[in-house]
């Protein structure tokens, strides 16, 4: 069970989950970087598809940089501003905001400009005192008409006792307090208490930029001065549809809703409204000097909206939008109205943080589910199938729905699960290459290691069956070699790693997997872990190699030998090869297991290295490997022997060369004649298997055969004296290993 968990939670699921809830952490915590990241997504929305224009409620009557040549610098006098108002009240307006302040007294009153000026006299100083202030005509002007002024938060608190009877902004709620909830300044800029008092309304010209310095969104109520306090645009339209109050909802998870005039209008959870702009329309604008000198027409103006503020550069008025670098303050202000009139705001719920966290969630599992099941190139088609999805899905409530849902955040997470997912595999299969590296890096040629690190499922664990050529090696005589050691068991060890290295570096160069050391034995084999074609061939042509290596060495040790006046031993090995069907695989128990083979082919091969020394040959193969070696081998079937624990006969091949001896036409003439005597000795011809082998004494003197010769002259001998049974197949029974 603990090791079915392991498997099913392993280092890439962990890694994912921990990620997940990383993301999940972060997403609860939203940092500047990742606000941002989502504005930028709903500012390509907008990009994409800004609002279409579909009414013509609102219009701005601009102090741009024409009516400041020709009327004069800002500030204008107050008697300039009632002209103005005079004028757009004849043409009979819903409602008029001023995205303005009046903050300070107009310094060109009559009476302040008489203080101003030193050089006036007694008499002109009193005349310019008795006329009316600029700040009456103003308000006069507002009295004649619905007008809004403007107001901003300021951060120290300011007071005004002037306006102590002011009538505050008319607030219900449902659902609670929303205090809690919306931004607040400490103080409040006001405009001149008597154009306050001469106002219908007052709302908030403050607007807040998101931290990259672009307005995406609008509060439609904050506090300022400890009062509830509405955003100019709403109050323009409680005002011009006569409206008593505000409704503010809220919800558990914060504002909802405002309610003016009887429609309902969404918010986010700070009562802040998100603008779907339109393309900036020059036809929204009506140049200030132009109504002040009666040039607007009617229709222009009539029941219409109108905001009154600056596109001048001066005056310091322009700003950022989704879908504009530079924008007059004022048009954002006419933008929110039109959104409000036609019913085309953006909103983004208060569930919003709930349904993205949802897909992340939902995405991020998927992909730690079936990440590990699967593989990277399925789950990265789903997850680009759950991408477009996604975006497809964000896309359609924007356009239809106009509702902001940001899907980056769950696509950004997912795709980092997923690169963590592929890491964490990519990491693991190098730790298992490196640890099938290391496993076989002593017992496999470097090309065989890396094919199988690169491929391990080639790598059969448990167990399969093939066809495979067996090796056996022994050193002959080592017991009385090591008996020469017995005082130096130092010395024995470095010369069995000075034999073992040339005999096991045979092995691996030609392809073959060493599966174990037996002391001074040897155990290996061809064909496994992975495929070797010619596997019998590379195990002969290891063999030969053997040979030529434990030559060299001898002659190492005796020069080595002579130089410290000891005696020294040749050292000789024997070579059994059998080639047939086995079992490769893990071997063992779930303590300790190996890289093994187990089969029939491998007990041949061992019987046949013993019987190297019956027949003092180096190298002996059976039959199998023998016929699959073909013409690369130099090849001599010596006997048909039964060896001990096998009830069928198994010929048995003497290896005396490569491809170039098998060829060689004394070889084969040799070869031909050794056949010939067996032949008559399997058919008890004992005259002339007798010449045969005598003649054979004399062309053997290069392929190692003198002892086989002589047990068949011995054996032959024998039959002669004493024939064998009827039953005699030519078979020789060997009662020993």
């Amino acid at each position: 069970m603990l090791k079915r968990v392991g498997r099913w939670f392993g280092l890439g699921r962990l890694v994912g989950l921990t990620l997940l809830a990383v993301f999940v952490a972060l997403r609860v915590w939203d940092p500047g970087p990742l606000e941002t990241l989502r504005l930028k997504t709903f500012d390509l929305l907008q990009i994409i598809s800004p609002r279409s224009v579909t009414s013509n409620a609102v219009v701005v009557v601009d102090i741009d940089e024409r009516s400041l040549k020709e009327l004069g610098q800002w500030p204008w006098p107050r008697t300039l501003i009632a002209d103005l108002v005079t004028k757009l009240a004849a043409n009979g307006p819903a409602g008029i905001a001023f995205d303005v302040l009046f903050a300070e007294p107009d310094r060109l009153s009559p009476a302040r400009f008489a203080e101003a000026v030193a050089s006036l006299d007694g008499d002109m100083r009193a005349k310019l005192a008795a006329m009316p202030d600029n700040e009456q005509a103003l308000s006069a002007a507002f009295r004649r008409t619905r007008v809004v002024l403007g107001r901003a938060g300021h951060p120290s608190l300011i007071g005004s006792p002037e306006l102590a009877g002011l009538p505050k902004n008319a607030f219900a709620m449902v659902g609670g307090a929303p205090n809690p909830y919306l931004f607040e300044y400490p103080g409040l800029l006001h405009n001149m208490p008597e154009l306050e008092h001469a106002a219908a309304g007052r709302g908030l010209i403050t607007i807040r930029p998101d931290r990259d310095g672009i307005i995406r969104r609008v509060p439609a109520v904050m506090i300022a001065e400890n009062q509830l306090t509405p955003a100019l645009s709403v109050e323009l339209i409680r005002v011009a549809t006569n409206a008593s109050s505000i409704l503010i909802r809220r919800d558990q998870a914060g504002i909802k809703s405002i309610v003016v005039a009887g429609s309902e209008i969404a918010t986010d959870r700070d009562s802040q409204l998100w603008v779907h702009f339109a393309p900036l329309r020059s036809a929204r604008f009506i140049s200030a000097v132009d109504v002040i000198a009666g040039k607007v027409a009617l229709e222009r103006v009539r029941g219409k909206l109108v905001f009154v503020g600056t596109s001048a550069v001066g005056l310091f008025d322009l700003r950022a939008t989704p879908l504009d670098r530079v924008r007059p303050g004022v048009d954002i202000h006419a933008e929110v109205v039109d959104s409000i009139l036609t019913g085309t705001l953006l909103t983004r719920p208060n569930y919003a943080i709930g349904a993205e966290i949802t897909l992340a969630v939902v995405v991020g599992l998927a992909m730690i589910i079936l990440g590990p099941m699967f593989g990277a190139v399925p789950i990265f088609t789903l997850g680009a199938v759950a991408a477009v999805w996604l975006l497809g899905g964000s896309w359609y409530l924007f356009r239809i729905h106009r509702t902001l849902i940001d899907v980056i955040y769950p696509l950004g997470s997912s795709l980092a699960i997923f690169s963590a997912l592929t890491f964490t595999n990519y990491v693991r299969e190098e730790l298992r290459r490196n640890q099938i590296r290391s496993a076989f890096q002593h017992y496999l040629s470097p090309d065989l290691v890396e094919q199988l690190s690169r491929d391990p499922q080639k790598l059969v664990l448990g167990g399969e069956r093939r066809e495979l050529s067996i090796l056996f090696s022994d050193v002959r005589g080592f017991t009385s070699i090591a008996e020469g050691y017995r005082e130096d068991p130092i010395g024995l060890t470095r010369l069995m790693n000075r034999l073992l290295t040339p005999l096991s570096n045979s092995i691996v160069e030609r392809r073959g997997t060493i599966d174990k050391y037996m002391g001074d034995a040897i155990m290996a084999f061809w064909n496994a872990p992975l495929d070797v074609p010619d596997h019998a061939i590379k195990a002969c042509d290891a063999a030969l190699e053997m040979r030529k290596r434990m030559a060299l060495l001898n002659k190492e040790l005796s020069a080595e030998a002579e130089a410290a006046g000891r005696p020294f031993s040749t050292l000789d090995v024997g070579i059994g090869i059998a080639t047939g069907m086995a079992t490769v695989g893990n071997m063992g128990s779930d303590l300790r297991f190996d890289y093994s083979v187990l089969g029939d082919s491998v007990n041949l091969a061992s019987r046949i290295e013993g019987l190297t020394r019956f027949y003092d040959v180096p190298i002996l193969l059976s039959s199998t490997c023998a016929k699959r070696g073909g013409d690369h081998l130099a090849c001599v079937e010596i006997d048909m022997v039964r060896v001990k624990g096998k009830a069928e006969a198994e010929r048995i091949f003497a290896l005396a060369g490569g491809a170039e001896l098998a060829v060689d036409r004394e070889f084969q003439a040799f070869k031909q004649r050794f056949g010939a005597m067996q032949a008559s000795y399997r058919a008890r011809e004992w005259a002339a298997a007798k010449i045969a082998t005598e003649a054979l004494a004399v062309l053997n003197p290069h392929y190692g055969l003198d002892r086989v010769i002589a047990i068949y002259a011995k054996r032959i001998a024998t039959f002669v004296e004493h024939a064998p049974p009827a039953e005699w197949d030519g078979v020789f029974d060997m009662d020993r290993k």
